[in-house]
């Protein structure tokens, strides 16, 4: 797709490679589901935090960020999308195109971080010294903190000059511009693919890897009446972790991928046509983040089911909670234990991240 920049306005001269009439069509129902699953998902997250205090522990104020900037995806990058697709062309201009590359990736950067942060808040509160509650929640606010800190330190510098932002694929979203052969630009492209990509899927490997070993730990030491639960429990952590890593990998190295190749292969290796595919799958972190992260969080689907009145089962509060919380720890088994405690189970639950032998509770 050759693109010109006219003032305030975009125009885009139809070359081979680029998406057909009905190319467009499928693409805009693609990103109208995806713009109102993503959009009513992540707000039903947010309804249901507010809703309940219970909830609203360390660890989850990372989901409530994410929830936040999945949102804000959904509001000012998948919207704009999704009517350029039905339109066949960018609508909104060259200022237009700016906002949206920007934008789009200060929400996505925030969501990565976050995601990356959250694996360490559990990690930290599986292996690290215990800490206070109002401790703890200054560094989840820290954390929130930095994740918008760090996602504006990389996405600021193509509108100050470092690389740019403007169409990309068929013409119908914008980012920053890949395709772009410079020295500048390519070295921004490094950059954001190593310490926005790269740099949170390593912490995430690392710190679930710790969690499941450890995990793994105690189940070994849980022995006796309840010696089948613990493989069960062991199971479900793994899952869990495959599944956050799975999902982390499907919606944002396919994007990665292609924008090295864009950057660094040779040009016209990646078609319009191919490059929307990618594009299309980061915005379906919109909707599946909350599904991974959250709604498969026994708490939040308990509260969710007493909200809309399909359950009659008290959700957790602060002073009467059904489940451990994140400011609370993980306890490690003891090195050997006794008759009373191989007849109990350890206490793991997804988003507070907690082992703790000695007690008993469903997930």
């Amino acid at each position: 797709m050759v693109t010109h920049l006219q003032h305030n306005n975009l125009s885009t001269e139809h070359i081979p490679g680029a998406l057909s009439r009905a190319g467009h069509t499928v693409a805009a129902v693609f990103l109208g589901f995806v713009l109102v699953l993503g959009f009513f998902g992540n707000f039903l997250v947010l309804l249901v935090f507010s809703r309940f205090s219970g909830l609203r522990t360390p660890a989850n104020l990372l989901l409530i960020n994410i929830s936040i900037s999945d949102m804000l995806v959904c509001i000012f990058g998948t919207s704009l999308s999704f009517s350029a697709s039905v339109r066949g062309r960018w609508l909104t201009g060259s200022y237009g195109c700016q906002w949206y590359g920007f934008s789009n990736a200060l929400f996505g950067i925030v969501s990565l971080v976050s995601l990356a942060l959250l694996s360490f808040e559990r990690y930290s509160v599986l292996l690290c010294k215990q800490q206070s509650d109002s401790c703890q929640y200054r560094r989840a606010w820290l954390a929130v903190a930095a994740s918008w800190l760090y996602s504006l330190v990389w996405t600021v510098p193509p509108l100050l000059g470092w690389s740019s932002y403007g169409l990309e694929g068929p013409g119908t979203t914008c980012s920053v511009q890949w395709h772009q052969r410079t020295a500048t630009a390519r070295s921004y492209v490094s950059c954001l693919f190593v310490f926005c990509l790269l740099l949170p899927l390593v912490l995430m490997f690392f710190c679930y890897g710790k969690i499941l070993l450890a995990v793994r730990a105690v189940a070994r030491q849980v022995t006796g009446i309840n010696s089948t639960y613990p493989d069960w429990r062991e199971g479900r952590v793994l899952l869990m972790v495959v599944t956050m890593v799975t999902g982390y990998l499907l919606c944002w190295m396919p994007y990665g991928v292609v924008a090295m190749l864009a950057s660094f292969g040779r040009p016209g290796l990646v078609s319009p046509a191919a490059s929307l595919i990618p594009s299309l799958l980061a915005k379906t972190s919109t909707v599946i983040n909350p599904f991974i992260y959250v709604v498969l969080n026994s708490q939040f689907s308990r509260c969710l089911l007493h909200m809309i009145g399909c359950s009659s089962q008290a959700p957790p509060t602060p002073e009467n909670p059904t489940q451990p919380s994140s400011r609370e720890m993980w306890h490690h088994a003891p090195s050997t234990p006794t008759r009373e405690q191989n007849t109990v189970t350890p206490q793991f639950t997804s988003r507070g991240q907690q082992v703790q032998p000695g007690a008993s509770g469903s997930v």
